[in-house]
């Protein structure tokens, strides 16, 4: 029974074509819920290490003290988890995917926030409420 089910595999795969696709030579497709790769905004990025520690393949660092932020795009799954995590959105899932890549690289960006300034206090107005 096994061999008429896989004829008729070879014979549909014949008549059809593959059912794969020559990706990169044929893009992917995607649709409103692909998950292509995570991007990162420096500007907005507090350094509170959360991505870090939602991170189930451990692909973001952080270092806090250099201000740089880390992502290994060969350990990455693009599960989302850093991007759900993230309180001050500066991580974003985009739909489109990386090109393959050949060499292992770690993408660094340094993180560029800037803490706003408290404002001044008002000094307390001479005490009103004393008497003479």
């Amino acid at each position: 029974m096994g061999y008429f089910e896989m004829t008729r595999t070879v014979l549909r795969n014949l008549v059809r074509g593959p059912a794969t696709r020559q990706y990169p030579a044929v893009p992917a497709r995607t649709g409103p819920f692909t998950r292509g790769h995570v991007t990162f905004d420096p500007t907005t990025c507090r350094s509170c290490g959360l991505c870090s520690r939602r991170c189930p393949c451990e692909a973001i660092r952080i270092e806090k003290e250099e201000k740089v932020w880390e992502i290994d795009r060969m350990r990455c799954v693009a599960c989302g988890d850093c991007v759900e995590g993230c309180p001050f959105g500066s991580l974003t899932m985009e739909p489109e995917y990386f090109p393959p890549v050949v060499e292992h690289v770690v993408e660094r960006h340094t993180i560029t926030y800037v803490k706003p300034e408290k404002p001044e206090k008002k000094p307390k107005e001479e005490s009103a409420g004393t008497g003479a």
